[in-house]
């Protein structure tokens, strides 16, 4: 990655980045929850771009970014009540909608699903960049995490670059994300709100807009980004452990002469170890925040295994949780 691709988010860099968009190439830019990967919407073959660089399965649908809720029914051909209350309330914010397909957009986009995905993020930069694209006759800005596929979400642009190098074309640099890890998904599905992903929107605060609880995803759900049962995964085996079994997990593993990579959040570093430990925030928010820069760095620790410090079991904690679950699914646990 040539150094001059990540740039300031400069007034200039914001309009060339636009131009770039418009041409058909791929700018990185950051939102309120992680940085994306974007590409202009109407153009397939430029979305095809964002798949060949994240290295995506083609059914595997993307986001697509709005400069405001007036562009909603450019891509949207039914907007539900409850769906326009959450827009009106949570754009611009980390709040992803799940709609029936406007002509626009293309199976690029959905997957070949009936359903696109849609939201208006909040980043000062993210807002200037869909600003611009617009004032050039732009419509939206399709963006997954700028990441390979499967992989720790970035939350830096630098993050961007260690993972897609010459892939992207720009990348705008807007210092850390805030919220850090992805927005909360809600499909209407025949009118019914259904949560896909828990993210930046609290559950509780979707239902308190919405007048019910939304229902939990279902196998016939509609597809959406970040939903498989391993993602966000470091490429070390990542192992969530108990608060209180965290110290015997460790002692055994160090016994087996393993490399230990360790997220904890209450327990504290015994005094004999000797491999990498991450102290993660005590509150969610500033969890979510730190997660997934602390995964990075401890899957740059040559270690054997990452360990990490189950969290409680609390709707405060709900989003992060998932992030755990996928992160850690699937890696074997034989140590009986």
């Amino acid at each position: 990655m040539s150094a001059e691709r990540i740039v300031p988010a400069t007034p200039a860099a914001l309009r060339a980045a636009a131009r770039t968009l418009l041409d058909g190439r791929l700018v990185a830019f950051p939102t309120e929850t992680v940085y994306g990967l974007g590409a202009n919407a109407d153009d397939a073959t430029a979305v095809a771009r964002i798949f060949a660089a994240k290295q995506r399965p083609a059914d595997h649908p993307v986001i697509v970014h709005l400069a405001d809720v007036s562009q909603l029914t450019a891509w949207a051909r039914e907007v539900p009540a409850g769906a326009t209350a959450l827009a009106n309330a949570f754009w611009p914010g980390p709040l992803t909608l799940i709609l029936p397909r406007a002509a626009r957009a293309s199976d690029a986009l959905t997957g070949g699903q009936d359903t696109v995905g849609l939201r208006v993020p909040s980043h000062p930069v993210a807002r200037a960049l869909l600003g611009e694209f617009a004032a050039l006759g732009g419509r939206g800005i399709a963006a997954p995490s700028a990441n390979r596929f499967g992989h720790v979400s970035p939350t830096t642009a630098r993050h961007v670059a260690d993972d897609l190098g010459d892939g992207v074309d720009t990348i705008l640099d807007g210092g850390e994300c805030a919220v850090g890890i992805e927005s909360t998904i809600v499909a209407f599905v025949a009118g019914v709100p259904v949560l896909l992903r828990p993210g930046g929107v609290a559950a509780g605060d979707l239902a308190r807009v919405l007048g019910v609880e939304p229902q939990q995803a279902a196998a016939d759900s509609p597809r959406a980004s970040g939903t498989l049962a391993s993602h966000y995964a470091p490429r070390t085996p990542a192992l969530l452990v108990a608060a209180d079994a965290l110290r015997a997990e460790i002692a055994q593993l160090t016994d087996r002469d393993e490399r230990l990579a360790v997220l904890a959040r209450t327990v504290a570093m015994p005094m004999e170890f000797e491999g990498v430990w991450h102290a993660a925030a005590h509150d969610p928010r500033g969890y979510a925040h730190g997660l997934y820069a602390a995964l990075r760095a401890l899957d740059a620790a040559n270690a054997d295994a990452i360990l990490i410090e189950d969290v409680p079991d609390e709707p405060a904690w709900l989003a992060v949780r998932d992030r755990l679950a996928r992160a850690t699914h699937g890696v074997d646990d034989d140590r009986d």
